[in-house]
Formats: C-alpha cells, sequence, structure tokens
C-alpha cells in the first residue's frame, strides 16, 4: 500500500488539526519486533501515536538516508488488528516520511526498544535507532533513543524486565512531552541494563568513546575468492561511562546528546529533574 492509498484506509489522517499531542514510535530492528510494540504499548494513551518503522531489520544504518532508489510505504496489521506503517529504507529515512505523511512534525519521536545496547560514541554513532532520533533532533523534534543490553527479542518478556522497560519509558516520554528536552540538548539516549529491580538506578553518563575493539580479516570463501570481514571485541569500559554503568553496574543510562559538535552547550544539572523523576517512578511502581 502506498503513501496515497494509507490516506484513503484512515490509517493516516493528513491536514486534519491534532488535539493530542503527535507521538511517531520507530526503530532499526524492524516492524515485528518486541520492543517496538513494548514501546508502543508503555505511552498507547499519551497522545495520537503513529508506529512507522522498517519492514526489515535495518541495524548499524546511523544517519544513512535512501537517495538512491524509490521507498516503498505500507499498512501492515500487528498487535490486535492495529495498522502498522512499514516502511523499505532506514530509520532515518522513516523520520522524514512522518513528517511528510503527518502533514507536519510530531511533537515526539521515540525509537527502540532496541535489542542490544548502544553505549559508547563508537555505537551511538552508528545505531539506527539512535540514528532515527538524531535525525529527528536534526528537524527540531524532541527525541529519545532507547537500547536494551538483551541478546535476544525473549529476553524482553521476562515479567518484571518488561515492567521496569514500560515504567522508564513512559515518564521519560511523559516528562518530554510537558517539559520538553533538557536545555542544551538535543536528544537522549536511554540504555537498560539486563537485569532491573527497584533499586536499580538511574545515572546520568556521559558515553564511552569506543565499546569494542574492532578487527578486519581477510578471508577467502569456498569460490577461492577473497574477501574481508569485520568484527569486534567487547573492551573493559571507563567507569562512570555510560558503558560502565550499564554493563557492570547494571544500572540505567541516560545520556543527553547535543548536536553542536564543535561544543557542549548543555549542563547535565538541566537534565536531573527527568533523571530524578525516572528513578522514583522505578521504585515506586515496580513489583
Amino acid at each position: 500500500m502506498y503513501t496515497r492509498d494509507l490516506f484513503k484506509s484512515g490509517a493516516i489522517t493528513r491536514g486534519c488539526p491534532a488535539l493530542k499531542k503527535r507521538i511517531v514510535i520507530t526503530n532499526d530492528d524492524g516492524v515485528y519486533s518486541p520492543g517496538l510494540k513494548m514501546l508502543h504499548d508503555s505511552v498507547s494513551d499519551l497522545g495520537e501515536v503513529h508506529v512507522i518503522a522498517p519492514e526489515t531489520p535495518k541495524s548499524s544504518t546511523g544517519l544513512g538516508l535512501t537517495l538512491h532508489k524509490p521507498l516503498r510505504v505500507m499498512r501492515v496489521k500487528l498487535w490486535n488488528e492495529k495498522s502498522i506503517i512499514a516502511v523499505s529504507g532506514t530509520p532515518s529515512d522513516i523520520i522524514h516520511i512522518s513528517v511528510h505523511i503527518l502533514n507536519g512534525k510530531p511533537d515526539l519521536v521515540l525509537s527502540g526498544i532496541n535489542v542490544g545496547d548502544n553505549t559508547s560514541l563508537q555505537v551511538i554513532l552508528s545505531s539506527g535507532t539512535v540514528g532515527a532520533a538524531m535525525q529527528a533532533s536534526l528537524l527540531g523534534i524532541p527525541s529519545v533513543a532507547f537500547s536494551a543490553d538483551v541478546k535476544s527479542p525473549e529476553e524482553f518478556m521476562r515479567r518484571n524486565y518488561r515492567r521496569a522497560l514500560e515504567i522508564v519509558t513512559r515518564t521519560i516520554a511523559e516528562h518530554l512531552l510537558e517539559k520538553g528536552m533538557p536545555k542544551g540538548f538535543d536528544l537522549i539516549s536511554v540504555n537498560f541494563p539486563s537485569v532491573i529491580g527497584k533499586k536499580t538506578k538511574v545515572k546520568i553518563a556521559k558515553p564511552a568513546r569506543i565499546r569494542f575493539a574492532q578487527y578486519t580479516e581477510r578471508r577467502i570463501d569456498p569460490q577461492g575468492r577473497p574477501y574481508f570481514w569485520i568484527y569486534g571485541e567487547p573492551t573493559s569500559p571507563e567507569e562512570g561511562t555510560d558503558a560502565y554503568i550499564v554493563l557492570v553496574e547494571k544500572n540505567i543510562a541516560l545520556t543527553p546528546i547535543s548536536l553542536n559538535l564543535s561544543s557542549c552547550s548543555g549542563s547535565e544539572d538541566d537534565a536531573e529533574p527527568l533523571r530524578e523523576r525516572a528513578e522514583e517512578n522505578l521504585r515506586e511502581k515496580m513489583l
């Protein structure tokens, strides 16, 4: 189903005044990821929520845009017949498509919840999950990327873990809809540890520089032709960084990011009310 058909079907209403805050939810793991559904479920009653995600996984696409071929947009029905918009392109493509089909910018973009953490500058700058949030922030849209240190989608289904992610994602979305992005920052990256409980802390964290030591191997395929394989080995994270807080301390890392590459115009103190609110709600609402 192409874009024009979405309006006919009622999946998207164009040109009508929005009475509620408009929220776009996307990811880089694709429309079938349980992390996408979990994020939707946690904020579904906070406004006019549109789920617009890649039709297939688009990990490590960063800020990449599709400039060399057409983008296909279609409607699929998932989650008890909810209409979801699937796009053939990257998460960054989806931000631009969202603005077009909504006939204006949404009030908030939420990206995730990613299967696997997105800690360190090395990973942040290549992540499709964070890339969607960055692309939105370039357009002046408040945005958050959520990622979790899990190895498989099934780990999302643990009862207490799911509950914790829902509490924190909802709290952050509510805060940003009410108060906007912390002064001096453009987007927020939130990383969850593999285990969360009532005593888990929410910490404001600077990103580590490197998460993986990168290696390149030259190999030979079965036809005798050479090829290259790039891979990484985890490094020991520096204390106080997002990677250390998530992977070693097992706490939640909240990383405010400025896209001003020449300097940092924000203070971590400006993000403190958001951190406090997320941690307080986690403690109060966890079973």
